[in-house]
């Protein structure tokens, strides 16, 4: 008789884990509190869903559950979600490393997994919150409930979710659903969303993109350090280097530590060449007023707000300007300290740092505190970088819990 395995959450690794358990044997059932499953898929990638990168390893996650997540992604990794998804019919599109599919449209990704759920006949309930998971007195059998009613299953995956994009369904019930069985929940920060800056100035620059260098400092001292295409928003900055470093902001501003960030516009400058290069500028057009010598360097925008922070009029002959006021304004293209204040909340955070403990987890995702229970995707205390390691993480985790809960651990991606 197969085993009765019920997936609560419909999201990625709620989608994947249902098929690779229904595709190992079991009789699955998927549960989606909203109407329709994989919502937080659609607005991956801009709406094109970068699913997966081919620079692949435990270096690009964060939190309790990093050797882990190598030892997942070694039983399935990025070369088994490309054959996944090709099996599908999909076509791959790689940039960079980073993986599309070639319709650039991330409601591809979806169709094809709601399809797939519908050949290994997985039975979905959309709209139906789950509102509390239990057991019998042998702690054997778990049951589910669902609008008042108890259903019966051999093994349960919890795919809930964090509480990042909570408007798709992840608002932390996972986490409580998880506490009821004596899992230690890694205090929970918004990870992958834009840093609120203190200064005033950054309205005058909102819109901005440009290639830049962000160190990250807490308590005066480095930190971490990205690089990218910074957006400059009127309350701070965005773009991916500053999600990158978003986690680790806010976890020191939850410990009340002080938070900056060193922002180069001119990255590939040290000071010994940025002098030389402002010396060879001035030696050209000297005469020109200060908003035309410094056409060209970087967007305008930065170049008003930079002289004026340094001082310095736009109408003023480069030649003219006062040498302590020219090697302020050489610092700041290549240091402009900021102070942090705040992250974007989980509304407006790509995902969630912190969830379950994965120490309390085997290496195939089942809870060491309740055999038949199991854990993928971001409930789990791991969070990866931009770039399609989240959704990775959800394929990985929801491939291997899936053959799992199916009691087919050693099962190989079909």
């Amino acid at each position: 008789m197969s085993r009765q395995v019920a997936v609560i959450g419909g999201g990625a690794a709620g989608m994947m884990a249902a098929i690779q358990a229904a595709g190992a044997g079991a009789a699955v059932s998927l549960y989606e509190k909203n109407d329709r499953v994989g919502k937080k898929i659609l607005s991956t990638g801009n709406g094109r869903c970068n699913f997966s990168n081919e620079a692949m390893g435990a270096e690009y996650y964060h939190g309790s559950g990093t050797a882990l997540a190598n030892g997942i992604l070694s039983m399935f990794g990025v070369a088994q979600t490309k054959a996944f998804f090709s099996s599908l019919g999909m076509r791959i599109r790689a940039r960079d490393g980073y993986l599309y599919p070639a319709s650039d449209q991330a409601s591809t990704v979806l169709d094809l997994l709601r399809y797939e759920l519908d050949r290994k006949r997985v039975t979905v309930h959309t709209g139906e919150a789950v509102q509390a998971l239990s057991f019998d007195q042998n702690r054997k059998k778990f049951f589910v409930k669902c609008q008042g009613k108890n259903a019966c299953y051999d093994a349960v995956i919890l795919c809930c979710g964090g509480q990042a994009a909570p408007h798709t369904g992840s608002d932390g019930n996972g986490f409580r659903l998880a506490g009821k069985f004596g899992h230690r929940i890694v205090r929970t920060a918004p990870a992958l969303a834009a840093m609120c800056c203190k200064e005033s100035f950054y309205k005058q620059v909102a819109g901005v993109r440009c290639d830049a260098a962000l160190t990250l400092r807490i308590e005066g001292q480095n930190a971490c350090v990205e690089r990218g295409e910074l957006q400059l928003t009127d309350y701070g900055l965005s773009g991916i280097p500053a999600f990158q470093l978003c986690r680790t902001a806010a976890y020191a501003l939850l410990d009340n530590k002080s938070v900056t960030v060193r922002v180069s516009f001119l990255p590939d400058f040290d000071e010994a060449s940025c002098a030389a290069f402002f010396r060879e500028r001035l030696s050209l057009h000297g005469e020109d007023e200060m908003d035309l010598f410094l056409t060209g360097i970087v967007n305008n925008k930065i170049n008003r707000l930079l002289l004026k922070l340094s001082g310095i009029r736009g109408t003023e002959r480069a030649k003219d300007v006062p040498q302590n006021a020219f090697r302020r304004l050489q610092e700041l293209y290549l240091c402009l300290e900021t102070t942090v204040t705040g992250t974007n909340g989980f509304d407006r955070a790509q995902v969630c740092a912190g969830g379950v403990d994965c120490s309390e987890v085997t290496k195939h995702l089942m809870s060491k505190k309740q055999p038949g229970l199991y854990f993928a995707g971001e409930i789990l205390d791991i969070d990866g970088l931009c770039g399609g390691y989240n959704l990775q993480w959800a394929w990985s985790s929801g491939s291997v819990a899936g053959w799992a809960a199916a009691g087919k651990p050693s099962l190989e991606s079909s």
